[in-house]
């Protein structure tokens, strides 16, 4: 498909869904720098992407999964939603599901979309998988994911149904950074011999980065590029090309983590929370052996998602970390400054908070997370 095609296809959505968008609902809190408006309601959201644009509205359009395996495509304005098909079989259980959703940064030219979810295994395990299809926009009223082809799996697959993690994040370097959780086993964060608990590097055909820290150990320990992690659920890159990195603790510790190749991030020998049965867990301390995190909660704020901040609208916010907060139904901004990080402001949400985007317009977009559903919003300036 060419670049006008593509263009006219998505414009020609935007055209057909224009409604009016739904009154701001009203602020929990005056001091909140920013209105909520509500854009669609979702039975299961997990994570959102805006397709790439190159001069046209194209970029108002966003892909959005649900975790029992619905893929949309949404207007962001009018939050007209249409269904994509072609999306893999996904086995739904617990925390796991289709997850995260990533555009190739040449959208544009090959029209690649990556999907990472959850397949089953034999003998009731399951592992989260990584792949890609095109997205056909041929039909406006029937966008279609072609030719998904798996790229990445967890290795190996086991029981259990949480801390798949599987954020994906593309580098300034054209490559992959995947988050693979440790299946909430504990040991496989430090096994060199698994691919749970790591940051993976992986080009965009799924093999292991050129230059990864453990390329010369050959195997699967080619892939990673840090080790020692519970569950990534916010990878995102800032200006200066750092990658952060959003992690789930266990009963308190919940982490903002400089991810940096090479290193050991501690799990499950170091935390700065305990066990939930109430075991202690030695601290991170310096000399330890272990990247420390930058910043960490205690109690938990349950970290669902992150963003590093580079729009216009919010300008107090530029290179800073926006952090959906789960258990802590608020959203939360995490003050970056080189390779430094500091907790700065928390607004309550009254809902648990999956996911955080930001538009092209530089509006923040949030989802929702509950049993009854969630819902769309975008943030505005007041």
């Amino acid at each position: 498909m060419s670049r006008r095609v593509l263009q006219a296809m998505l414009t020609a959505l935007l055209v057909a869904g224009c409604q009016s968008e739904s009154a701001a609902q009203p602020d929990a809190s005056s001091e909140r720098p920013f209105k909520v408006s509500e854009i669609a309601k979702f039975g299961t959201p997990w994570a959102m992407a805006f397709l790439p644009g190159s001069g046209v509205r194209l970029t108002n359009m966003a892909l959005l999964t649900e975790k029992e395996g619905r893929l949309w495509l949404v207007d962001a304005g009018s939050g007209r939603r249409t269904a994509v098909s072609g999306v893999p079989e996904v086995k739904v259980a617990g925390q796991g599901g289709l997850g995260d959703v990533m555009p190739h940064p040449d959208f544009a030219g090959n029209q690649r979309v990556y999907l990472s979810y959850v397949e089953g295994g034999p003998n009731g395990t399951s592992g989260a998988a990584l792949g890609y299809g095109r997205l056909d926009l041929s039909n406006p009223e029937a966008p279609a994911l072609k030719g998904f082809k798996v790229i990445w799996r967890q290795q190996p697959k086991v029981g259990g149904s949480g801390h798949f993690s599987h954020r994906i994040a593309f580098g300034p370097d054209g490559l992959i950074y995947l988050s693979s959780g440790e299946r909430q086993k504990f040991d496989p964060a430090q096994d060199m011999g698994m691919n749970l608990g790591k940051v993976l590097r992986l080009t965009d055909e799924g093999a292991p980065g050129p230059g990864n820290p453990w390329a010369s150990r050959g195997g699967i320990a080619a892939q990673f590029w840090t080790i020692g992690h519970r569950n990534i659920l916010g990878l995102s890159f800032a200006p200066d090309g750092r990658l952060w990195g959003a992690e789930m603790g266990p009963k308190g510790g919940d982490e903002i983590n400089l991810i940096l190749p090479g290193g050991n991030y501690g799990w499950p020998k170091a935390s700065n929370g305990s066990h939930y049965d109430g075991r202690d867990i030695p601290d991170h301390r310096p000399g330890d052996g272990f990247e420390a995190p930058k910043a960490w909660w205690d109690p938990s704020i349950s970290p669902g998602a992150m963003i590093i901040y580079s729009g216009d609208k919010f300008p107090q916010w530029k290179g800073d970390a926006l952090v959906g907060a789960l258990s802590g139904e608020a959203l939360i901004q995490v003050d970056i400054d080189g390779d430094r990080a500091r907790k700065a402001e928390q607004w309550p949400m009254n809902a648990r908070i999956r996911a955080v985007d930001q538009g092209p317009d530089g509006s923040v977009y949030l989802l929702e997370d509950g049993e009854s559903g969630g819902r769309l919003l975008r943030l505005d300036p007041r």
